[in-house]
């Protein structure tokens, strides 16, 4: 599997009429579609970092397992207790958020406050633990973002809400999920425009820059010929 996962969100450029319901409805499957169980291999001294685009305000929850490989089985079974995962992540402006040594089984969770794409990073304590020298790690992480990483079992059971209340709670932050992301998406095509008319800017100038070079090579050229000719009195 890649080194590297990256889960991008397209926005609409906003419109009228269709164009809204259209783009609502895409990030309602988009945000259906958030999270997800994966896995991948990792060597004793291999990082895997995974890039993911949150909102801003947004919880995140992590949780993975460990198997290690059993040569004599030919197959990954559970990793021993001795064996953890470093986890590490970053927010889009390169500081780091979470930092923290985990168990061969875990989960880690963090609340992003800067919209944008954060850097997770994984790496095993593999130097602590000889069993794995040369070996090779399967890690399965499920990551959930927003919404979706809220237990609502265990929400109704700690505030006794009934299934119409819970349901209603659950409609409620999933619209909350939907208003960031759209914030998020509107943020996106700002920085886009901005970008682009910098650009625009930049390509101006270097166009009139080198408009003024060629007169100005032009202008020097016709005084040096004026003048070798002088020189030459052919003029």
């Amino acid at each position: 599997m890649a080194a590297e996962h990256s889960l991008w969100v397209f926005g609409l450029w906003p419109g009228a009429g269709v164009g809204r319901v259209v783009r609502t409805l895409l990030l309602l499957l988009w945000f259906a579609a958030r999270g997800g169980t994966l896995y991948f291999h990792i060597g004793e001294t291999e990082k895997k970092c995974f890039i993911e685009e949150i909102p801003d305000e947004t919880m995140v929850i992590g949780n993975y397992r460990t198997q290690l490989y059993d040569k004599q089985r030919e197959e990954y079974q559970p990793a021993t207790p001795g064996l953890g995962m470093f986890v590490e992540v970053k927010d889009p402006e390169d500081k780091v958020i979470l930092a923290r040594q985990y168990g061969s089984e875990g989960r880690f969770t963090f609340t992003s406050h800067t919209p944008g794409e954060h850097q997770i990073c994984l790496h095993s304590n593999s130097t602590k633990f000889s069993l794995f020298a040369g070996g090779m790690l399967r890690v399965h992480l499920d990551i959930q973002v927003g919404e979706h990483a809220n237990d609502y079992a265990e929400i109704a059971a700690k505030d006794k809400l009934s299934e119409l209340q819970l349901r209603v709670r659950q409609l409620v932050e999933q619209v909350e999920q939907i208003q960031k992301e759209q914030n998020y998406q509107r943020w996106r095509e700002e920085r886009f425009r901005q970008t682009s008319e910098s650009t625009n800017q930049r390509v101006l100038w270097w166009s009139i820059l080198q408009t003024l070079i060629l007169v100005a090579i032009g202008v020097w050229q016709m005084r040096h010929l004026k003048s070798f000719f002088e020189a030459k009195k052919l003029v």
